[in-house]
């Protein structure tokens, strides 16, 4: 298969374009909050609403990406994290999640990103009550609202907050190249019931966080572009014509690629029991988003 190395593309101009993002908002591409029209999955929830990137942006990053050399991360790989827990009221049916879940989903963060080097520190915790931010959805004024007075850290801190969208979101994230343009808005959201022990079952194994999480490290969804073009320009994860649900093995939409869709795949959107595992290339890619776009900024 031939998907984007980074290679080639010299000498082309770019210019932002506006993709349409999910529920209908128009965002922009460099600095993400939309998506696909919105399919809902199991339990009637949609599973991310990060945006599918346009080609003229996927170029661009690419040219970024070919022009840094790669460097190690931090310390030990380390990426440290804020948790900003979004709530109605106090008690957990208000959206006042236990610390016991956020630990888990910490561990999670680790258990699928240990392979590739990469460890999260939870730095702090914090609690607001606020009933507007907590359904606040992509880029809305909310949003925008809640993250200018709650972000913490540079571009290598990892800002989750966690609330309770509505519409069946389960969340979305920011990319890498969005941080030099709006860094207040630079994090991901997730719904607190997707946490590990929620009750947004089968999205309740804490795999919304690694999934966005992979967003905001430089990964697209693997169906990204479908099957034609260049995907979502890793050359080791096969082509996907569009998202899967459940945990259909086997399943191959684009018959006349390489491979069957890459159902265990973080960046699908199937269930969390079926999602297991990042490629070589995503490593890779991850490493190159790093040192291009929140290494020592």
């Amino acid at each position: 298969m031939h998907k984007w190395t980074g290679a080639g593309l010299a000498g082309l101009a770019f210019s932002t374009v506006v993709v349409i993002g999910c529920g209908g908002q128009a965002a922009d591409s460099l600095t993400g909050g939309g998506s696909l029209a919105p399919i809902a999955g199991s339990n009637g929830m949609i599973r991310c609403s990060t945006p599918e990137v346009d080609d003229a942006t996927k170029m661009r990053v690419e040219m970024d990406l070919a022009g840094h050399t790669v460097r190690p991360m931090g310390p030990n790989g380390t990426i440290n994290v804020y948790v900003h827990v979004i709530r109605k009221g106090t008690g957990t049916s208000n959206g006042d999640i236990p610390d016991s879940m956020i630990t888990s989903q910490i561990q999670v963060l680790n258990n699928a990103y240990g392979p590739a080097g990469y460890s999260f520190n939870l730095v702090a915790v914090t609690r607001t009550t606020n009933s507007t931010w907590y359904t606040a959805g992509p880029n809305t004024t909310a949003e925008t609202q809640m993250k200018a007075a709650l972000r913490q850290g540079s571009a290598d801190d990892l800002n989750i907050y966690v609330s309770s969208p509505g519409g069946g979101l389960l969340g979305w994230a920011t990319f890498p190249w969005s941080y030099a343009s709006a860094p207040s808005k630079d994090g991901i959201v997730v719904l607190n019931q997707s946490l590990p022990g929620g009750t947004a079952a089968p999205y309740n194994l804490g795999d919304t966080g690694t999934h966005e999480v992979g967003h905001w490290m430089g990964l697209y969804h693997t169906f990204q572009g479908g099957c034609n073009g260049n995907g979502d320009s890793v050359s080791d994860t096969p082509y996907e014509k569009s998202a899967a649900y459940g945990c259909p093995t086997g399943r191959d939409t684009c018959r006349n690629k390489a491979g069957v869709d890459p159902i265990t795949n973080f960046m699908d959107y199937t269930d969390d029991a079926c999602m297991n595992t990042f490629s070589g290339g995503q490593n890779s890619r991850m490493l190159s988003a790093w040192t291009t776009y929140r290494s020592g900024r």
